[in-house]
């Protein structure tokens, strides 16, 4: 048996409310193809191959002919538009593939939209649903097209469901018309927003009560090179001039080359705070330093040419919390949000390090201290915990006063067991830390074959004990990455899988909403004895304030079950009833999949306890929390 002793009449460390949050980056077709609910790929002809996504479709009595153009138009920033002829001797036209299909759903409805001009002749254009066997789930037509661009509109009604459907469009008779910017989304988007978010995977970070969410990514904000690298202030555009942009996992690895990968910017920096405002969490934006990714080209901007990147800092605090009345507030208002996005926190670069980084880091941390003293600067360290390039930074960043490092780590599950005590002897006079991202890998990081199983889940699971526990110190953490498709992935493991209907919570995100709902206010301090205990334990334990209870969280990776006596000093009577949430399987090995996406599940469940201290049964490969109410003396 072990014994658990926690003392409740001496609180530890306040715990950040915003401790347990999200980091969002268009990896694994995280936007395009997946938050951002547009269904058309390459909607607006503009990717390098203007007809990538679209298929030719041409009957054996049809005569016709698909030309992609150029001139007069519909949208200047997007110059490309497709053209259709038809001789009428049978329907003609193409067909969009969608982003490894389209998923529809039977009885919901699909808004269509689309620019098109008429050219020659009154042919109508018939706009359909086919499913992958080739049945036609729905159709229309429209016709009378004007001799310049308008914009049309419809509303498609599957009459099944289909996970891989494409959208046909049709001339019908002889003629010729112009397309461009064809566009599907479910009406069942986000809060109804149209153009917005897929309904299902945001309900899924809501679920998880984040913090905070980061955002637009890690690698994605430097780019390969500095013209492959995000600028916020091209996606706060109309949707129709947002650019387009090659995404870096487009062809970052040799083993899962996706050449349709790329960036339309329709999921742009105001919806990222839209979005952050929606779950309740506190936005931090991650912008460019001046540098590229350093795994990559490494490219610098000059100290003497950095301005434009600090001005593109500051611009970006004015358009989340400046007035109306400003420039960029002004822009944000006229997007529909007057009221200030509440900005706290910003990151300056990603994964970089060396005294470039540290030169470059200084310029922009002088720039917004001088004019957004409020603001919390958040540095990074590097791609790994612990090596030279670690070693170099932290030093430097106590000496700059930076308010929070940014630690990432992918490794095996036995590093982050290895680990919880990771920060029991950090300096508590630097900055604090943002353990801003990990996941444990079940094979080794970039391998195809780790899974979200059991184990990774229960090691991130001890490894947040150690976080909980040195809260004075650990400010915020985030698992990346957080969303990944079925067809179209780059990187694994991930929190959330995705196909083009259904979503997939894993272990690792049920630990994650797990930490974020049972946070409690304060630590206490806590202290692990062992009698006769056979296997390593991990646990935690806080306050709520509010609901004056403890909230004990416990690991139990072993494939015993361990009795544990846990004795809450400090208080006084312990209520009869409490609470218990158990995350458990029977095999390390288990995963939630598509197929069976509730494999692993938290249940919850009162439990009687019959004294101070009181005994309980710790499950096999488990993470346990008690919610105890106590009267303290």
């Amino acid at each position: 048996m072990m014994k658990i002793t926690i003392d409740t009449d001496k609180p530890g460390a306040k715990i950040n409310p915003a401790m347990w949050g999200l980091f969002f980056e268009d990896i694994n077709f995280g936007a395009d193809g997946g938050l951002y609910a547009e269904l058309v790929k390459n909607r607006n002809f503009a990717f390098p191959n203007p007809l990538t996504g679209w298929h030719k479709l041409s009957p054996s009595k049809a005569r016709g002919q698909i030309s992609v153009l150029s001139d007069d138009p519909f949208n200047l920033h997007h110059p490309h538009y497709l053209r259709l002829q038809s001789q009428g001797t049978d329907v003609f036209g193409i067909a969009n593939e969608g982003f490894r299909g389209i998923g529809v759903k039977a009885g919901e409805a699909y808004n269509l939209s689309l620019r098109i001009r008429g050219q020659s002749g009154t042919p109508a254009l018939r706009v359909a649903l086919y499913a992958e066997n080739g049945a036609v789930l729905e159709e229309i037509e429209l016709s009378d097209f004007a001799s310049g661009w308008e914009q049309r509109t419809a509303v498609l009604h599957p009459r099944a469901t289909d996970a891989k459907a494409k959208l046909y469009l049709l001339l019908v008779g002889a003629g010729a018309v112009d397309i461009d910017f064809v566009s599907l989304f479910p009406e069942n988007t986000w809060k109804k927003r149209p153009g917005g978010l897929r309904a299902d995977m945001v309900q899924a970070l809501a679920d998880l009560k984040p913090g905070f969410l980061r955002f637009p990514g890690g690698c994605i904000v430097e780019g390969s090179e500095l013209d492959k690298r995000y600028q916020w202030k091209e996606t706060i555009r109309p949707v129709e001039e947002r650019p387009l942009l090659i995404n870096r996992w487009n062809y970052e690895f040799l083993h899962r080359p996706t050449p349709d990968y790329f960036q339309t910017f329709g999921l742009g920096f105001f919806e990222y705070f839209q979005l952050c405002e929606d779950i309740g969490a506190a936005p931090l934006p991650i912008i460019n330093c001046g540098m590229a990714c350093q795994f990559n080209s490494g490219e610098l901007v000059a100290m003497d040419e950095l301005q434009p990147f600090i001005q593109d800092a500051l611009d970006l605090i004015e358009f989340a919390n400046g007035p109306a009345t400003s420039q960029w507030g002004g822009k944000r208002a006229a997007m529909g949000h007057p009221e200030p996005f509440h900005l706290t926190m910003l990151g300056i670069g990603n994964e970089q390090w060396g005294p470039q980084y540290i030169e470059r880091l200084a310029a922009f941390t002088t720039a917004i201290r001088a004019q957004h003293p409020g603001i919390q600067l958040i540095a990074s360290c590097g791609p790994e915990p612990a090596d030279d390039r670690f070693d170099y930074l932290w030093p430097k960043f106590r000496e700059l006063k930076v308010d929070v490092v940014d630690e990432h780590c992918y490794a095996r599950p036995s590093w982050f067991f290895d680990n919880t005590h990771r920060y029991d002897d950090y300096d508590r006079g630097g900055p604090k830390v943002f353990f801003g991202e990990y996941a444990a890998q079940s094979d080794k990081m970039v391998s195809v074959e780790n899974v979200n199983n059991l184990e990774c889940a229960l090691s991130e699971a001890a490894f947040m004990t150690g976080l909980e526990r040195n809260a004075d110190i650990v400010a915020m953490a985030s698992y990346a990455p957080l969303f990944a498709h079925k067809d179209a992935w780059q990187w694994t493991p991930d929190l959330i899988w995705v196909d083009n209907l259904s979503v997939v919570r894993t272990p690792n995100y049920y630990v994650q909403q797990i930490f974020a709902c049972h946070r409690g206010d304060w630590t206490l301090p806590t202290e692990i004895s062992s009698k006769d205990q056979t296997q390593p334990i991990y646990a935690s334990a806080t306050r709520d304030n509010e609901g004056g209870e403890v909230i004990i969280k416990i690991v139990n990776p072993g494939d015993g079950q361990e009795e544990a006596e846990i004795a809450l000093t400090g208080s006084g009577k312990v209520q009869d009833i409490a609470t218990a949430i158990v995350l458990a399987a029977a095999s390390l090995d288990q995963q939630n999949t598509l197929a069976q996406p509730n494999q692993i599940l938290p249940e919850e469940a009162a439990f009687t306890i019959t004294g101070n201290p009181f005994v309980i049964s710790v499950r096999p490969h488990s993470l346990t929390v008690l919610r105890v109410k106590t009267r303290v003396r």
